[in-house]
């Protein structure tokens, strides 16, 4: 496995194949917008016009796009990865979708002798420059094992989670602690902002006990420096918050924490911050 394909390069996805070239893969990137791609193309990775054209002769294609329809793109649309890649090749994605997409798409790989699976992630942008990303892994046990040394290039926590969906599956375990999480974050500040505390010393002790988790560590500062950066873009969480909704649905599963998230979230994107990164929840308290 040393011809890669990468298709997006966004928040994490940049980072992602910066670490591949270090560990001297051959790279070769497409994304919608090329100059988004230069810094990379500066680095040595390749350039391809369409997912066709870079998945063409690869020893794995990785993707990581934005929403389920454009996953559904690039792998079956024209100029999709189905069109060029060749057997034996691993079709491994890392967006975060719909299980039922992610069988569609290893039911597809079975028919043309290729390899898939949905190894959606975890970690940010933090997560992903420095190479520490959590990957939930669904389809079958043996391509999980052969594409693990080139997971673990950018990922540390790799677990294989079961059958062809499993990955994603996971993953919406993942973003509804974070929904809820978030929640309870921004309350605990602005609570200690309101008792007259020093958020900062408040969070020197809560970090190291029983409420301690990584949004605490990681964005709980930068939410009171005001700095709504996206590490992860609620436009994309919004997105993956109802996946986990629609699932539930299809369980019959109720879930009123993760419906007060998604409704609080929403609340955010028609305010127009959609693309500032999940800690910006805190815009929506009164926090002087």
């Amino acid at each position: 496995m040393k011809t890669i394909a990468m298709i997006g390069t966004g928040v994490m996805g940049a980072s992602i194949v910066k670490h591949l070239l270090q560990a001297d893969y051959a790279v070769t990137v497409y994304t919608r917008t090329k100059e988004k791609a230069d810094p990379l193309l500066a680095l040595g990775a390749t350039w391809a016009t369409t997912p066709a054209e870079a998945a063409q002769g690869k020893d794995v294609v990785l993707t990581m796009v934005g929403y389920p329809s454009d996953v559904e793109e690039v792998y079956f649309g024209k100029q999709g990865i189905f069109e060029t890649a060749e057997p034996g090749a691993f079709l491994i994605d890392l967006t975060t979708s719909e299980p039922t997409l992610a069988k569609r798409i290893y039911s597809e790989a079975l028919k043309r002798n290729l390899h898939s699976l949905d190894a959606p992630v975890s970690g940010g942008d933090l997560g992903a420059q420095q190479g520490t990303l959590s990957i939930m892994v669904g389809g079958d046990e043996a391509d999980f094992e052969a594409a693990r040394p080139l997971l673990s290039v950018f990922g540390k926590n790799i677990v294989y989670q079961g059958q062809a969906g499993a990955g994603q599956h996971t993953k919406m375990c993942n973003q509804i602690v974070i929904a809820t999480g978030m929640i309870g974050i921004c309350e605990s500040m602005v609570y200690a902002k309101r008792a007259g505390l020093h958020p900062e010393t408040v969070l020197t002790s809560i970090t190291a006990g029983a409420a301690g988790s990584w949004g605490l560590s990681n964005l709980a500062p930068r939410m009171l420096q005001q700095d709504y950066a996206p590490g992860f873009y609620i436009k994309h969480f919004v997105k993956d918050m109802g996946i986990a909704l629609k699932e539930c649905a299809q369980m019959n599963l109720q879930l009123p924490g993760l419906l007060v998230a998604h409704e609080m979230y929403e609340e955010l994107i028609a305010a127009g911050y959609g693309d500032d990164g999940t800690q910006a929840i805190m815009k929506l308290y009164d926090v002087k």
